[in-house]
């Protein structure tokens, strides 16, 4: 028995998973979990996987990292905020946070590749602005399992683990983010090869949502808003379909969190698509898309193409939470990263800086009340601690390439590489 089937938003109809990553009857739609268990029980088992019952696996990998949430004195003190919960995704064993590549992108990996280790087989491509790439890697780097990460060539240093990664192969490329989606999809048309499937692999969404499912038992109920920093949004469809749960399991009150995402300017197309209540992002949202993303703080926050107006993505969540999308610029992001830190005592991740930035902003101009109770999500954290206390192997690359590499050759590289995997 797997626990769970797969159900389409568009046409209603289950199926059964078999790694599926889109409607089997054509629909173009977010597929979404539906779990036997209606009520979340925590069970014995390591890392996320605590949350077995609402993740689409049946067995478990060992690991330490989970979301960890705290409810904030420092930060809420400084804001004037009563009841500020912060769930926090990185390293920072003193909180007992072991996400050792310091993103909440290893809650997406575990659950992934055991996922593919009982549905599929095969190597996964993932394609990474560094920290989602980083996280494969630290998590193939523990199992064995091969991946194919392509990340742009400003992100190479951020490939790092706790143990070589041997069954990585990584290829950088001159060019963005948007740059390796491109060649990661042309490299998953090469038989053996598939894509892990971002936003539409129920298992980085689910294992996402745990960030919901900490805070909430933390603090017994749903809260008020869920706030954090975006680039595609999955993180905020991630936390809505927890929430639909939650409401569902009935411990933990009926009201629906207003998701508060956030964008880093002047890469805003999610924004300004949002503020006209558009579902599609037209060229015009993205002025001069290249240098833009040359300008934010945190360029992992920054995805041409979100899944922001597909069915069940991110439109249709800000909608159904009655949410706000905003701004912040990276000088206050920096700011507002240096705030957190001096009031809760540990680094982040740019992308987070960005989330504190934009709650603050919500707090001045009276978004969000004093009184709210309100889940910050940390996206990211701990590297210094990190840096001192564990192991740290960077990832060479295997291929560099730019945008007139000729495909052919980088196909029979991978292909090489691949042999000993088939």
């Amino acid at each position: 028995m797997t626990g769970y089937t797969l159900t389409c938003p568009v046409c209603q109809r289950n199926f059964p998973d078999s790694y599926t990553l889109t409607c089997p009857f054509g629909c173009q739609g977010l597929i979404r979990t539906s779990y036997t268990a209606r009520q979340i029980r925590i069970r014995n088992s390591p890392g996320i996987f605590r949350y077995i019952d609402w993740l689409p696996v049946t067995g478990s990998l060992p690991t330490r990292a989970e979301p960890v949430c705290y409810k904030s004195k420092g930060l809420a003190e400084a804001l004037g905020l009563s009841d500020l919960w912060i769930v926090f995704s990185g390293y920072w064993p003193e909180k007992g946070a072991y996400a050792v590549s310091g993103s909440f992108k290893e809650f997406e990996a575990y659950p992934t590749v055991q996922r593919l280790f009982e549905r599929a087989r095969g190597i996964i491509q993932v394609s990474s602005a560094g920290n989602t790439g980083r996280a494969f890697a630290e998590v193939s780097a523990r199992t064995g399992q091969p991946v194919i990460i392509v990340v742009p060539d400003a992100a190479q240093d951020r490939i790092f683990t706790t143990t070589p990664a041997d069954h990585v192969m990584l290829i950088t490329i001159s060019g963005d983010y948007t740059d390796a989606i491109s060649l990661g999809n042309m490299i998953c048309t090469i038989p053996g090869v598939f894509p892990e499937g971002g936003a539409k692999n129920v298992a980085r969404r689910d294992g996402m949502g745990t960030v919901m499912l900490a805070g909430t038992l933390a603090m017994g109920t749903l809260p008020d808003w869920y706030v954090q920093a975006v680039g595609s949004g999955t993180g905020g469809i991630a936390a809505y379909e927890a929430s639909l749960r939650l409401i569902a399991d009935g411990r933990f009150g009926n009201r629906m969190p207003r998701l508060l995402l956030f964008q880093n300017e002047p890469f805003i197309p999610m924004v300004k698509a949002w503020q006209e209540r558009r579902r599609e992002i037209r060229d015009e949202d993205m002025p001069d898309a290249a240098h833009a993303i040359t300008q934010v703080y945190s360029d992992v926050l920054t995805n041409r193409t979100p899944p922001y107006g597909i069915a069940g993505g991110v439109f249709d969540t800000l909608v159904a939470t009655n949410g706000i999308m905003g701004s912040v610029s990276s000088s206050v992001a920096q700011e507002a990263e240096k705030l957190f830190t001096s009031c809760e005592g540990i680094d982040l991740d740019p992308a987070a800086g960005v989330c504190v930035a934009g709650l603050i902003q919500a707090v001045r101009t009276g978004i969000l009340r004093p009184d709210e109770k309100i889940l910050l999500s940390i996206t990211g954290g701990g590297y210094a601690l990190g840096k001192q206390e564990l192991p740290r192997f960077v990832k060479k690359p295997d291929y560099s390439v730019t945008k007139e590499t000729p495909y052919e050759a980088i196909s029979a590289g991978v292909q090489e590489w691949m042999k000993p995997y088939a």
